[in-house]
């Protein structure tokens, strides 16, 4: 039976058609996977259903019945909850408090706490969680969080649940419970919408799957009908390769050494880091987020000096250098927010480009001039070398999209043919094109016998393209793994669990 169902939705920001006429079967008690590029409209979609914008063309209907869905108030009185990627929950409130919130039954003047926990104990039996429900939500792991959030949802009666991104955050124990919980809850007759844009997490849990692209919907598959290689198409239009041959490349040059390193806060201390990045290599660091990893980034690239410890780069003592005298002897540094320390989006294309580089030959003529022809020739050459999609070297950043964004700072940092590439979360919130893209260009750093070293939160794409894989759990590195260990031992490492040597 379909439960939900949209017909002819239409959604436009401006003159941007963010949903373009769709249609959309739900059927109760299913777990319907919603692939999708970064901008095909998945997000638009999903909060349209849930009340966040109204449509402009189009009509949503509840199990034959046309709905008027004006707000997310309507769309939890119809029975329809949101998880969003971004958990909304109040840190310093307990964990029963954040689910009953806005919802609290009343005792006269004031909350019926006794009641509220009779319900939420109920829901615990239903779902199976564990939960302490004194504890403050600040003390929980993201993944435990990521259970209230679902309970709050359920607390409200929703029968259909959208999650948005659920995994994004997540170690791979964490991925597999909440699958587990997804499926018992799909068990007990919810039904599930389920927003990744990894590709197989969809196909160990979804029953059907549906792909938009550029607005529109591309097509609905059974799950069993689909393989990776054809989602990946229908999500991009061609086909798209993710996968790459590891090929020892490995030199006997050292480039990067951390020998012995501590730092102070503010952020996660770090505690004893050493390693060795060589030439040719790509050297892996995986970890749970806020484990100190953009601590050791801040480290490497000169931005953070270390209380204790050195920073050797091509056997030199590095560790006092500032950030643009490690740039010029051959650092680059794709950095894991590149709105706050990669760009600055209202400087035209051609001087982001250029940033860091302005003041170097062959850009500057005299002490003070720039040399504006040579800067639009290099700009021109480094759009059509990169493919970047620019109306102009003259049009501000702020008007390209992410992925694009992406490429100019990529562009910048292998300008000048760098030793060493730092590259943190490089496609993070890219879509599957843009990927390809950003994880050929990493190989092709190390198969020129240059270094790379890649700190990711997303372990497949540490496990795709690294060489080794150190991983970092509350500002130490606790293990070394080759990319082919299994995933079971990962997740105990990024848990911060010690693993068995037999």
């Amino acid at each position: 039976m379909v439960v939900l169902s949209v017909r002819g939705l239409t959604k436009h920001f401006g003159e941007v058609i963010a949903n373009d006429h769709i249609d959309l079967d739900i059927e109760e008690g299913e777990i319907h996977g919603l692939l999708g590029e970064n901008g095909a409209g998945k997000s638009v979609l999903s909060s349209t259903i849930y009340g966040l914008y109204r449509p402009d063309k189009g009509k949503i209907f509840l199990r034959g019945k046309e709905a008027r869905i004006q707000s997310p108030l309507d769309a939890i009185r119809l029975g329809i909850g949101m998880v969003h990627q971004h958990l909304t929950l109040v840190p310093h409130l307990a964990v029963w408090e954040n689910i009953v919130l806005g919802r609290e039954p009343r005792a006269v003047l004031r909350v019926d706490r006794q009641r509220a926990l009779a319900g939420i104990e109920k829901l615990l039996e239903e779902t199976g969680f564990r939960l302490d429900l004194t504890k403050r939500v600040v003390e929980l792991p993201v993944g435990v969080q990521q259970r209230v959030e679902i309970l709050k949802v359920l607390y409200r009666g929703a029968d259909i649940l959208i999650l948005d991104e659920p995994t994004a955050v997540l170690t791979p124990q964490e991925v597999d419970q909440l699958i587990s919980t997804l499926r018992r809850l799909r068990a007990q007759g919810k039904t599930i919408i389920f927003i990744s844009h990894k590709l197989r997490e969809v196909f160990a849990l979804c029953d059907r799957v549906t792909v938009l692209r550029r607005g529109k919907k591309v097509g609905t598959l059974p799950i069993g009908e689909a393989t990776f290689e054809l989602l990946a198409e229908m999500m991009v239009g061609r086909k798209v390769f993710l996968d790459f041959p590891r090929e020892n490349l490995r030199g006997e040059e050292v480039l990067l050494e951390l020998s012995g390193v501590f730092t102070d806060p503010p952020g996660v201390p770090l505690r004893e880091i050493s390693f060795r990045l060589h030439a040719g290599e790509i050297l892996g660091i995986a970890g749970v987020e806020g484990n100190g990893q953009s601590e050791l980034a801040e480290v490497v690239v000169g931005l953070r000096r270390p209380r204790a410890g050195k920073i050797l780069f091509r056997g030199k003592d590095i560790t006092a250098h500032p950030p643009k005298t490690r740039i010029l002897q051959g650092m680059a540094h794709i950095p894991e927010d590149r709105h706050r320390l990669g760009v600055i989006l209202d400087f035209s294309v051609m001087e982001n480009l250029l940033l860091g580089f302005e003041d170097q030959p062959p850009f500057r003529r005299g002490r003070m001039t720039l040399d504006l022809s040579a800067a639009r020739a290099f700009a021109r050459r480094k759009i059509e070398e990169f493919d970047i999609v620019t109306p102009s070297e003259r049009t501000l950043l702020r008007f390209l999209s992410g992925g694009n964004q992406q490429k100019v700072v990529v562009a910048r940092e292998l300008a000048f043919e760098p030793q060493l590439l730092l590259a943190c979360q490089p496609t993070r919130g890219l879509d599957v094109a843009a990927t390809e893209y950003l994880r050929n260009i990493l190989v092709e750093v190390k198969r020129r016998g240059n270094g790379v070293l890649l700190i990711s939160a997303d372990l497949d794409e540490i496990r795709a393209l690294s060489d080794r894989v150190l991983v970092m759990y509350e500002g130490r590195v606790v293990g070394e793994l080759s990319p082919e260990s299994d995933e079971y031992h990962f997740g105990l490492l990024m848990g911060g669990k010690t693993l068995e040597v037999s």
